[in-house]
């Protein structure tokens, strides 16, 4: 007996093929006056804001590495919510510091961003330089992990991110597991800088690698106050990414393909500092959508405002993975921080 009659996955596709992105900035348009409306609405497609608490952080341990001291902390993000992170300071600090918000992908959790290999696997996503937190300390930034919901220490396990539940169950409240991980980020930056006098409130920067990245993106999107980003292995056209593969479920935002395709969400970060880090042979984030979505970003949304060159494509020659020689140097040319 045959049981393909009718594949409803196709029809989606269709639609989507279709899509006139409503949100998209429209002829003759400001680019100000679009990020505006469009910050607005993105910011309710992904259920947010909820309630501020005012709850302290709490610092659990401090102890000294090689080039750096790790302090860990927590904080409650909103009510019984609780998230730990790790703030690196390089021992060479002499002024006010850079600060980068690193954020692991789907993995076992932030250790990984430490450069710390705890469960099987851990050591390839380590070697993939997802190290983010060890590597912006050793080139003199304070750097700031902060565990993702469904990941490690909040929701994860030793095998590795468990993100359905906590996702459906978000949206069954009308929010999105994406949306929850951008408010975590707001907190932990703004306990850390209440925290820690040394730390740059004017030249904090997020990056991360696949689930990572896409949690730069968007939260980049959200918060003018991120100044400059790097998300990797994260970007292209939703459509042959999500759209047409299967993905992990934390990746889905209701209705946002009506109005919005990444190039949006890129374009939200102008004219602040962007580096987008591709893989060549990236299977699930295909690169000639990327470098399409690129293009758009840098006509659509830097060129408008004169900031063109404060956008650049990073191609490294491998899969998914962070390209750390490649993006580094691009990084701190366009934000103006400086290797010591």
């Amino acid at each position: 007996m045959a049981f393909t009659l009718f594949d409803p996955r196709q029809e989606m596709l269709r639609r989507m093929r279709e899509g006139t992105f409503t949100g998209r900035i429209r002829p003759g348009e400001d680019v100000l006056s679009w990020q505006a409306r469009a910050r607005k609405r993105l910011e309710t497609l992904l259920g947010l804001p909820f309630e501020e608490t005012e709850a302290k952080a709490e610092i659990e341990f401090t102890r000294e590495k090689d080039g750096y001291t790790e302090t860990r902390f927590l904080l409650y993000s909103e009510k019984e919510v609780r998230v730990p992170c790790h703030l690196l300071v390089p021992h060479t600090q002499k002024e006010k510091l850079p600060l980068m918000i690193c954020l692991q992908g789907h993995s076992t959790g932030m250790h990984i961003s430490l450069g710390e290999a705890i469960f099987d696997g851990d050591q390839e996503d380590i070697d993939g330089d997802r190290d983010f937190a060890r590597q912006a300390a050793r080139r003199g930034y304070a750097a700031l992990t902060v565990e993702q919901r469904g990941f490690g220490e909040c929701g994860g396990t030793e095998k590795g991110p468990d993100c359905f539940q906590p996702a459906v169950q978000a949206l069954l409240l009308g929010r999105t597991l994406i949306g929850e991980r951008c408010w975590d980020i707001r907190c932990a930056l703004k306990a850390a800088l209440g925290l820690f006098p040394v730390l740059d409130e004017k030249n904090v920067a997020v990056m991360g690698n696949s689930g990572g990245g896409t949690t730069s993106f968007y939260a980049s999107a959200l918060y003018p106050f991120i100044s400059a980003a790097m998300p990797s292995c994260a970007f292209s056209g939703y459509l042959p990414s999500i759209g047409a593969q299967k993905h992990c479920i934390c990746n889905y935002i209701p209705g946002i393909y009506n109005e919005f395709d990444m190039a949006e969400l890129a374009g939200l970060i102008a004219p602040r500092p962007l580096v987008i880090v591709s893989g060549q042979h990236d299977g699930i984030f295909p690169i000639e959508s990327a470098k399409e979505q690129f293009a758009i970003v840098r006509d659509k949304y830097y060129a408008p405002l004169g900031a063109e060159n404060n956008i650049r494509h990073i191609v490294g020659s491998q899969g998914h993975r962070f390209y750390a020689a490649e993006s580094w140097p691009v990084f701190e040319a366009l934000a103006g921080w400086k290797k010591e």
